[in-house]
């Protein structure tokens, strides 16, 4: 396994004002770029998802709220998700769709950073983190903040863009990444750089080998990961130690 290795720092002042100006098309852009499959990858990922109705769960990085919707309609009346964002623009579109589906008292979004999560020790059942860890300033820091807020014996789930392998696989992804998510920004969201910006975070970030090294150097146990479309994406899991 490869070793550990810091992630690229990454200004925050500069990652919300890409979220702010690619929030309208970026449930769209996900889906586009993906080809679809993001939505095969985030139906397993939540099935790897331990929670019971009445639990009380973390939707970080939350985005436009696709997540804390899902958990919402599955946590009951007695459960709570909360929704963090660190983009404003984000944040009030998330509001919105827990409006539409009549969410409101499953489900709360706000503004946050991961980082610095305004939670006390050991206040969740669950954290998801879905395409969020990559634009984390510190893979690390973000971690161990992560493992603090959970209760123990809770659990991280994680789904992130990862990288192929695979000799014959990875020029592919490489060239789709480098040429095609760029240019598909640039026709379907006027966004070329903040695109070019995105698949090169993606190329940088940890492999699913090195995360997963993470996850157990920041303290979680019964690390697993499960990688999708050649590894294009991976889902990761981790354990909150009990003692």
């Amino acid at each position: 396994m490869s070793k550990l290795t810091q992630s690229t720092p990454k200004n925050p002042a500069s990652v919300q004002a890409l979220f702010t100006r690619i929030a309208p098309d970026y449930d769209r852009m996900n889906n586009i770029i993906s080809l679809g499959l993001q939505h095969t990858w985030r139906r397993y990922t939540m099935r790897q998802a331990h929670f019971l109705p009445g639990d009380t769960v973390l939707d970080l990085c939350c985005g436009t709220g696709d997540w804390t919707v899902s958990i919402a309609n599955s946590i009951g009346r007695n459960g709570q998700v909360i929704g963090v964002d660190f983009s404003q623009a984000m944040v009030k579109l998330a509001q919105q769709k827990i409006a539409d589906n009549n969410l409101t008292n499953e489900a709360t979004v706000s503004f946050g950073d991961a980082l610095h999560l305004p939670f006390p020790d050991n206040s969740f059942d669950l954290i998801t983190i879905g395409f969020g860890m990559r634009n984390l300033a510190d893979l690390n820091a973000g971690l161990t903040e992560m493992l603090r807020v959970l209760r123990p014996g809770g659990q991280l789930v994680c789904l992130e863009s990862s990288q192929p392998t695979a000799p014959i696989i990875k020029p592919v992804w490489q060239w789709y990444f480098g040429t095609v998510m760029p240019w598909l920004g640039a026709v379907f969201a006027h966004a070329h750089d903040d695109y070019d910006y995105l698949q090169r975070t993606t190329q940088a970030f940890a492999n699913y080998q090195t995360l997963a090294e993470a996850f157990e150097t920041a303290g979680f146990e019964e690390v697993h990961y499960r990688r999708f479309t050649f590894g294009a994406a991976a889902c990761h899991t981790g354990i909150k130690p009990t003692k």
